[in-house]
């Protein structure tokens, strides 16, 4: 009864600091053309090595509900209900599914880095078709230019987002093992 206490302080602080950490880094954008290179994605990346279950995602919600009451916390320091029904919406929408499914993927596969990582890009995949989608139905535009201005762009950088939340996030969750801050659950997944 302790331990399961002290694992749910920790990650009700956790989720809690990775919320945070998202709010002070998703407004730092560098803006390439409508859709900024954020960091956000990076946080949520950590933040699945480091939470349990489900946890990255609602760290995540969190995040996307105070930017939605109007803090500047999205991209280029804006906020409000507008950010998220303008085109560049669906993705902060699409960040949701990819949170959920990176923590399922990495979960399943008891964090084995190199597959956690194709998780994560398997996921980041889910999100770019859901942004994409949704700004092709607000834009007006075609496939080609969404995928030209929306997707093609941030490949690179996203595959380096992943590779170093990998790295580092197998560091400091090896480091809360240790420390019995984090306990290691094995899952279903046959794999050890």
């Amino acid at each position: 009864m302790k331990e399961m206490k002290k694992t749910t302080v920790y990650q009700m602080t956790a989720m809690a600091l990775m919320a945070a950490l998202m709010c002070v880094v998703g407004p730092m954008s560098v803006p390439i053309g409508p859709i900024p290179i954020s960091f956000t994605n990076f946080v949520i990346y950590l933040a699945v090595w480091l939470l349990e279950g489900q946890a990255a995602a609602v760290s995540y919600c969190v995040y996307l509900l105070i930017g939605i009451v109007g803090l500047p916390v999205f991209s280029g320091y804006s906020g409000g209900l507008g950010k998220l029904v303008g085109p560049t919406g669906g993705y902060l929408i699409g960040f949701i599914f990819m949170a959920m499914i990176c923590s399922l993927v990495t979960r399943r596969i008891n964090y084995q880095a190199a597959w956690s990582m194709a998780g994560m890009a398997a996921a980041t995949a889910v999100a770019y078709g859901f942004g994409t989608a949704w700004f092709m139905i607000q834009a007006k535009t075609t496939l080609g230019y969404a995928l030209a201005t929306c997707v093609i762009p941030f490949i690179p950088g996203d595959l380096v987002k992943i590779v170093v939340a990998g790295a580092l996030g197998t560091t400091v969750r090896r480091g809360l093992l240790r420390s019995g801050m984090l306990l290691e659950k094995k899952h279903a997944s046959g794999r050890e």
